[in-house]
This record gives C-alpha cells, structure tokens and sequence, in this order.
C-alpha cells in the first residue's frame, strides 16, 4: 500500500505512473458518510443500486405514469473505448461515472460537461493473464474519496474534488488470476470487494476483502473456497487445494445494517464438471452459493448453496434485502418450507442469484429458506425440500460421462446474468431482466489436452420454446410469489430500476430504453439511443427536478440476434421532464492536452532518432500471417479485407497510412491498434493479437518480414515507420 502525503517526491511518482488526472475541481463537495451511504438522500445516488439492499429502486416520483411521455434527451456524452458497464452515481451535483478500463470521470450533472478524468495505466501484459480485462462497473463514494477496484488487482482511492490518486493497496498479483470487474460496496467504513478468479490462482485468488476505506489497509480476507480448519473442507471430496479453483464473487454485496452482515454470491468451480473433481458426490463448498459474512471480521455466518453446479451457472447476483411476510400462493410457488407463520414479518433476503433464473427467498438472519420457484424455463431444479432447503438436481442435466451431449436451459449465459433486476415495496413487485436461452453441452475430458478453464463444451440458442423472443422482464411478487407479468421480446434485456413514479425503467440490446407501467407491464415511453444499453440506470434529483442517467456499449451476446443493427457506442445519457430545461453551460474548463493519446503526436521527422526501421525487417512471417487472421475476424468489417475502407472509416494501407504513420514508431501504431480496435472494444483481443494485427498492417503497406515484434513497448518504441 502507498499513501499520498508521505513524501512529495513520492506523490509525484504515483501520480506520474499510475494515473492521468485531466481537468479542473469538484467545487462544492461535501464528504459522504456511512450514514448517508445507508439511508441515502432520495436526491441521489450514492451506491451501485443507490442502496445497499440492492434494490435499485428510487422514490423519485415527478417522472411517473402520467408524465413519463414528455421525457426528453437532456445531454448526451462519449464515454471511452471498451466493454461499457458502468453505473451513473451523483453527488452534491457531480456524477462519477466508471468507464472502462479504470477510466474515471467526474461529469456536470447539469451539463454533461467534464470536471476531471483519472484514468489508469494498466500492465501492458493485462490482457496476456486476464480475460475480458477492462469491464468497470461501478465505484464507491466515501469521505472525499472515489473508491474503484482496478483491473489490475489493487483497490485504489481518488481524491472526489481533483481525480488525484490518494492511496492504492494491492489484493493480489493480477498474474495470478484474480480479475475484478465489479467495484467496492461501502459498509462501516470498509470497501468491500470480491473477484474472480482464473485457475493459475487457485484457492488463494478466490477471496472477499475488506479495506480500510479512508487508507486502503486491509482488514480482514475471506477465502470462499472451503479449506484447513473450516468445517465443509471435507465437501471437496479429497480434491488436493491447489485444484480447488475458480470458486469466485465477482459481482456486489448487499449489506445489512441492524445485523451487520454482508451477503455475497458466488460462482463455480473449475472444472465445472464434477465428475473432472472427486466425482457427483459432492458439494464443493462454497460455490454457487449465498454468504452472509460478519462485516467486522469477514468470517461467514451462514451459507444456502443454491445448485451443484457442472456447467457454469453462476450465482453471483444481487441480493435484495426486504422485510416483508411470506405467504407463497401453491399454485404458483414450486418449493416452500412447512412451518412459514402467517402474518409474520421476515427479514428476507429475495430475487434471482443465479443463471438459472430460479427466485429463491431466504430468512437473512439465519439463512433458512423460506421459498423458491423458477420464472424462465429451467431443467435444473428437480426439487427443494421445504424443511431443509437442500436442492437435489435434475438427474438428466448431470454429467456422467465425457464427450455425452446435455440438454439444459437456461445455457450458461443464462437466464439472469450480471444485468441487475430491481425491487418497488410500491408493488411488493421484483423486476427481472432475463433472457430465454437453453444449451447443448458437453464434459471435455481433461486427459485429452487442454479443456480451457471450464472443461465443457457449448452450443447456447435461444429457447425453442420462446418463439425466437430472447429478452424477457419478468415482474413477480415477492411476498406471494405470484406472477404479476412478462413481457417478452426479440432484443435481450438489460438491467432495470423502478421509481416511485410507478415506473420501470430498462434498456435492451437493441438500444431502446423503456418505461414499463410497474402494475400492468405496458410500455409507456420508449426511445432508441442507438447502441445496446449495457449499463446500470440511476436517477436523481437536482434543482427540484428528477434526471435519469443511462449508458450503451457492446453487448457480449449480440450472437443472439444478428439482424438486430445497432453501434457499440459507449456514451452516457441523461433525461428529464421539459421542465427541467436544457443547454446548461456547465463549469469553466481550462484545456488540457490529454497525455499518452498515441498516435497523436505530431512526428518531428528531422529528429526521429530510432534504433530500427520498419524498411529493415522488423516483424515475422508467421506474426503477419496469424495478424491477418485476427484482421479478417475483428477489422475487415469495417476497414475492408482490401485494407480500403469505406463510410468514413479510412483506409489502413497505401498513401492514407503512409500520411498518417510515417515518422511515428512501430510503438505508436501498436498502441493505437490496442487502445481503440475494434471500436468500442479497445483492449479485448489481447496484446499477443494486437501485435500481429501490427504485423499484418505494415506487411500490407511493403514493408518485409523479417526478425519477430518483441511485446517490449519500449523496443517497438524504437522502431520507426519510414
């Protein structure tokens, strides 16, 4: 851990590698308390889903039922490249939005306008340990601090007010496998953070922290693969720890106050086939699980596994937390315990964890279960017994024997997966984004050679049932259990919230944001912002007037539904009521030249002094060959196997790359391929095939082959494009 203040010369290092902070201050800012974190200011939105029962709800109610239809585009603002899954949080005026790649910006919730971006260097070999590396959720806010947890592995502190690196603590060597997607909750003043895990990291990478939040220190680490003196080691059947892997929490806590419990959900193992582990026999503890674990010490309460799971059903999602009673209607509710006592109030923890799309409710002081029931259709399940909430699996969906095909629905795409679903207490209503797919998978055996990370093979479609409609909104109540309506559609759902206003609001991927009537179901507004709504709503109030908050990128599943034609623009929008006006100027900005933009330079040609020129054969024959392969894949699309491009899109060879390139470095070109291509998705085909792509460029402009690119940046630094 390094902490600001301790040197100046310190100071400025950190601040030099590890963060470019552009931009004017915060002005106005007032420090965020754990009290507020925990009942927060309907005005704003201070959480991933504003509270930390995750409901995802606000009481904001001038956007309502009647007049949602005048709602009208505010400001709209480019966010940068990658895989967009950000949440809009807004304080004192200021939205801190989490872009990717640990990418922050403070933004005029006014305006649109940038206060200050912070945005972090990352290893250059990220991408070579880590899939998928760049997605960034959410932050946290607390003190004068903006808390993310960093693809890199460290949870880190910026100062609210400047963007300026305040403190940084490493949780674990990113080589090792442990990826963070998802940021920080806030409870009793520690950042809570959980992670994936790759299996090179075995059960030392599958951890829940707890940091100091104003410093950074850690305070306690809770490994979520049960081993040594934890009473359900024994459930690994024999499995030596260092196989014990992948067992991960990479999305958020929910967090009870009054009990002081953190719930957490959790993912499968690696291999996901148990019959690749110690065989059926076992539960592997603790994954696909629920955690409750003690906020002060991090030890683990309680645990309700919901599924032995073979083939990558996680249950990692939220947890919604509601005092409510438990009167589940039999027609409707599959599975439900015997001695529920009616008219009782339970502190229930409620909606759908896992991939399955089952709903479970669980009594979260105890984690007895009180009920559950399927919403999507799903093999699954076979059964709950309602006494002790042991869930026995559909025989037919376990996996006996390698190289046999298996019928499951959902597929291992779900079902719900990360886009979060929403509670109204106005309807006692569950909003559930979901999407209607099943899978045909198969159990890959391990001697054979290399497996991947799963052991499992897949073929995903949507639901043959579903008429080819894969999103589904399912509302359910939560006290009876009762359907109260779907509604199902072509393009795939994104995540909701619901106001006070009687609304759902909910994006899909195909670009329509909604408002869904909570009671009814009808759809009351809509309008199409071009591009898959991949992140998390938010709503807030300022000036005596209520803004919805809403940000699009590129969604992973888009297979699904090919003709759906739409960008992958990442960019965030903001709406209001014509009340509330539009054209606000937004705070004073002095520009400031962003650093590090490559390619952006201007080449001073007479003094390029390079060690190499591309003329002399800098790349090999083999490198050029597997980068055409990638560019065939991931660019031709839209630069042309012809390298011409067309629609705006500018050609990559001949006078075009030429005029753009020469008197820059090889490193210039390499790094603008990375950080921006294919565009929206900077950073995902990793560094090894972005190289080739570098490869493959200039062999196409005459330059030879020759000796191989080193992954070096500094050496491709030194070589120039002549």
């Amino acid at each position: 851990m390094r902490l600001a203040g301790r040197a100046a010369l310190a100071g400025a290092v950190i601040a030099l590698a590890m963060t470019q902070a552009v931009g004017q201050t915060v002005t106005g800012y007032t420090p965020v308390t754990d009290a507020q974190i925990q009942r927060p200011d309907p005005a704003e939105w201070l959480s991933w889903r504003r509270t930390l029962d995750s409901w995802g709800y606000s009481p904001l109610d001038e956007i309502n039922r009647e007049s949602v239809s005048g709602l009208r585009m505010v400001w709209a603002r480019p966010l940068p490249p990658g895989h967009q899954e950000g949440t809009a949080l807004m304080h004192d005026g200021t939205i801190f939005f989490s872009g990717p790649a640990d990418t922050i910006e403070a933004i005029d919730a006014r305006s649109g306008q940038m206060i200050w971006q912070y945005k972090r260097q990352l290893p250059e070999d990220i991408g070579d340990y880590l899939p998928v590396y760049d997605t960034t959720r959410n932050v946290a806010l607390y003190g004068n601090l903006v808390i993310g947890n960093s693809a890199d592995d460290h949870v880190y502190a910026l100062d609210a007010r400047t963007g300026e690196l305040v403190w940084e603590t490493e949780v674990l060597d990113y080589r090792t496998g442990a990826k963070q997607s998802s940021g920080p909750i806030i409870a009793e003043g520690l950042a809570i953070t959980g992670r994936s895990c790759e299996p090179e990291g075995g059960p030392a990478a599958c951890v829940i922290t707890a940091h100091d939040a104003l410093t950074g220190k850690l305070v306690w680490s809770t490994p979520i693969i049960a081993q040594g003196d934890d009473p359900n080691e024994a459930t690994w059947g024999g499995v030596p720890l260092e196989d014990r892997q992948q067992v991960g929490a990479w999305m958020l806590a929910s967090y009870d106050p009054e009990l002081g419990l953190i719930y957490m959900g959790t993912s499968v193992s690696a291999p996901a086939p148990k019959i690749s582990l110690a065989g059926n026999d076992y539960s592997y503890l603790y994954h696909n699980s629920t955690l409750a674990l003690d906020v002060t010490t991090g030890e683990i309460r309680w645990h309700y596994q919901h599924l032995v799971d073979q083939w990558d059903m996680d249950h990692t999602f939220p947890r919604m937390l509601v005092d409510q009673q438990a009167m589940p209607d039999p027609a409707e509710v599959a599975w439900m315990a015997p001695d529920l006592e009616p008219g009782r109030t339970y502190k229930t923890l409620t909606g759908v964890p896992g991939k399955t799309g089952v709903v479970y409710t669980l009594d979260r002081e105890t984690g007895k279960f009180l009920w559950a029931r399927p919403t999507v259709r799903q093999n699954f399940v076979e059964s709950i017994d309602g006494a002790s909430g042991r869930v026995t699996v559909n025989p037919a969906t376990v996996p006996t024997e390698y190289g046999r095909s298996y019928d499951i629905c959902p597929g291992p795409t779900g079902g719900a997966n990360y886009p979060a679903g929403s509670y109204s207490p106005l309807t006692t209503s569950l909003f559930m984004p979901m999407q209607a797919t099943c899978a045909q998978m198969i159990a890959l055996d391990p001697s054979q050679g290399d497996v991947g990370t799963y052991g499992v093979s897949n073929r995903i479609a949507i639901d043959p049932e579903a008429e080819g409609l894969l999103g589904v909104l399912y509302a359910l109540d939560t006290v009876t259990g009762h359907t109260r309506w779907i509604h199902r559609q072509r393009a795939g759902m994104q995540s909701v919230i619901a106001t006070g206003g009687g609304l759902v609001f909910a994006g899909d991927a195909g670009g329509w944001l909604k408002a869904f009537d909570q009671a009814t179901g009808e759809v009351l507004w809509q309008m199409n912002l071009g591009s898959s709504i991949t992140g998390y709503p938010s709503t807030f109030m300022l000036d005596g007037h209520q803004y919805l908050a809403v940000s699009t990128g590129l969604w992973l599943s888009d297979s699904f539904t090919p003709e759906l034609t739409h960008g992958r623009q990442n960019t965030l929008f903001v709406f209001a009521l014509p009340e509330a006006g539009i054209g606000a100027k937004g705070p004073e900005r002095a520009f400031v030249a962003a650093r590090g933009a490559a390619g952006f330079e201007s080449p001073d040609l007479a003094n390029a002094n390079f060690a190499r020129n591309a003329s002399e054969g800098v790349f090999s024959a083999a490198q050029a060959e597997a980068g055409r392969q990638v560019y065939q894949q991931s660019c031709a699309a839209c630069h042309g196997s012809n390298f011409a491009g067309s629609g705006g899109v500018p050609p990559v060879a001949g006078a075009a790359f030429k005029a753009k390139w020469q008197g820059r470095s090889v490193g210039d070109l390499f790094a603008y391929i990375r950080d921006t291509m294919p565009v929206g998705a900077g950073h995902t085909l990793g560094d090894a095939n972005y190289l080739a792509v570098t490869a493959y460029l200039l062999e196409a402009n005459d330059y030879p082959a020759g000796t191989a690119l080193d992954t070096d940046e500094a050496l491709l630094k030194a070589i120039g494009i002549d």
